[in-house]
């Protein structure tokens, strides 16, 4: 096959940290190219090269067989190279039109009819649905990147450059998405995904290259590969998928949820009467299409979402019941936090939401801590230590805890938030997509994190989009459904095909309270039996080490 880009002995490094180095890859006319790694790995530094964003130390580029210089986005376009970020370039006060108006040549005429009626020959060619009319604020996130791939097409690109293009995309979306993917690939168009989802690579592209610390370790082609396979690569070992969940060990209540609804800023209702209970020393999984209100119900447990009159939320300090419960409902994050109610929430819009990007890890620490230094003046040695900590414990990648943070990798990011939030001690620990856009082994640290706050009889709350993780990690699942608990089941005796059912299809009121009361009682049931099996087991084995019977 023709190479459309060669790389070439690359390397690239910012200040003590080393990017890239020494990587020579190659990309193909007319494939889709998946490029693979754990987080920190250099995938996106790498192709922010060829796209202009960055600039090589060492090592050169071609294109089309002849050397370049790319040293600006601009000269990536006039290289016909176009790149979609994780983070969308986009202005949201303007219409798809005009946003793709933005990106012109200065010498071509600014006709928005014209952009209009080309845009739209676009999409008939490669069957995109957008509405040209449309202000960026209005779109949902698959939205926004069509557009995105829209504004590369129309500038004339023939390499597309996706950065974690379905981190966010419910399954439907995603497949959307790859018929698009092949639509460009069939008219010639080189497509390169970075991604960390296996299913996703072996389904959509014809070659994988592997990253590993910086380095290329090699490519093979896709129908030649499995996970198995992939993951050694990438990690340089074999890697077991099998997620730790150990037996809930004398469960207390420490939430309860009762009548719970929330309408949105348009009056749109977003949750419907939701009722359960979470309990310390278990992991709750939250499923739903993406869409259900499962931000909306952790952010109203975390007093970041108003709640509707008559819901309530009670939160229980004492394991023994001696202390009455506290209303969580009507209370903001500060108040909730002064009253002593010990939560912590792991969003899932990490530097939007849960940390500052410009801020180092210290000063990301002091965020939980700033008032409580004396007088005017903040006590900054504490949360360096933790920050410290974090690092050595979680493995961070950073040149120093001073760092902004918005210069790490996802997974890098990640550690630094659900760290943070665990530092806490906290009764309640929520997380939404904790692992969405995470490499395996980086994946497993943070579930290894779960599973020992769930030993300490914390009740960890756990959202997520992964039905083999969920089925393997949470001890129940409530299931979300058009804004209302459709079922919640035994993670250990359910399958993915019941999920799935009650992700997409709303049961009537009587079947789903049911439902509900026969898997508490089941849950609660083999909860009890294992804890006797673990019993009986441990007695067996003293018996056995005793040399006879223990009395």
């Amino acid at each position: 096959m023709e190479c459309a880009i060669q790389m070439k002995h690359v390397t690239k490094t910012f200040g003590s940290v080393t990017a890239n180095k020494d990587v020579s890859m190659d990309i193909y006319k007319g494939e889709i190219l998946a490029l693979l790694g754990e987080n920190g790995s250099g995938k996106t530094t790498l192709l922010n090269m060829i796209a202009g964003i960055y600039y090589p130390d060492e090592g050169e580029v071609l294109v089309n067989g002849k050397q370049v210089e790319i040293r600006s986005p601009k000269d990536a376009y006039d290289l016909r190279i176009g790149m979609i970020h994780q983070h969308f370039k986009l202005v949201d006060v303007f219409t798809a039109t005009e946003n793709i108006a933005l990106g012109l040549d200065s010498k071509e005429k600014f006709d928005l009819k014209q952009i209009r009626k080309k845009a739209e020959k676009i999409c008939e060619k490669y069957h995109f649905e957008m509405d040209f009319d449309r202000k960026v604020y209005a779109m949902s996130v698959s939205q926004k990147q069509t557009l995105e791939i829209i504004k590369a097409l129309y500038r004339g690109a023939d390499i597309l450059i996706l950065d974690e293009p379905t981190a966010v995309l419910t399954p439907q979306e995603t497949e959307r998405l790859f018929k698009v993917i092949r639509n460009m690939k069939a008219d010639g168009k080189s497509v390169v995904i970075i991604t960390h989802k296996l299913h996703e690579v072996l389904a959509i592209s014809d070659r994988v290259s592997i990253l590993r610390k910086g380095e290329y370790v090699g490519s093979v082609k896709t129908s030649e590969a499995d996970e198995n396979l992939l993951t050694e690569m990438m990690v340089g070992k074999k890697v077991e998928l099998n997620i730790e969940r150990p037996v809930p060990e004398n469960p207390v209540k420490r939430l309860e949820v009762r009548n719970l609804s929330v309408v949105s800023e348009e009056g749109v209702s977003v949750l419907s009467d939701i009722s359960f209970d979470v309990y310390g020393g278990e992991i709750l999984g939250i499923a739903g299409v993406s869409g259900n209100g499962q931000k909306e119900l952790l952010e109203a447990i975390a007093g970041l979402q108003p709640v509707v009159e008559g819901g309530s939320i009670k939160y229980y300090n004492a394991a023994d019941g001696s202390e009455p419960p506290m209303e969580v409902v009507g209370k903001n994050p500060k108040i909730i936090r002064s009253a002593g109610i010990h939560m912590s929430f792991v969003p899932e819009d990490r530097l939007g939401m849960g940390l500052v990007g410009s801020m180092g890890m210290t000063g990301n620490m002091m965020l939980k801590s700033y008032d409580r230094g004396r007088g005017f003046l903040t006590d900054r040695k504490k949360p360096q230590d933790l920050a410290e900590s974090i690092m050595k414990e979680l493995g961070v990648v950073t040149p120093g805890v001073n760092t902004p943070v918005s210069r790490l990798s996802g997974g890098n990011v990640q550690k630094v938030l659900v760290g943070r939030e665990i530092s806490e001690s906290p009764i309640v620990l929520m997380t939404a997509y904790a692992v969405r856009g995470l490499d395996i082994n980086t994946s497993y640290t943070i579930y290894d994190l779960l599973n020992r706050q769930k030993k300490k009889g914390v009740a960890v709350i756990y959202v997520g989009e992964d039905l083999d993780v969920l089925l393997e990690l949470c001890d129940r699942i409530l299931v979300l459904c058009g804004g209302r608990v459709n079922g919640i089941l035994d993670g250990r005796s359910t399958t993915k095909e019941e999920v799935g059912l009650l992700m997409t299809k709303l049961q009537p009121d009587k079947v789903r309270e049911k439902a509900q009361g026969e898997a508490k009682e089941e849950a609660q049931g083999e909860t009890k039996e294992a804890q006797r099996e673990e019993k009986e087991t441990k007695k067996e084995t003293r018996e056995q080490e005793g040399g006879g019977k223990v009395e």
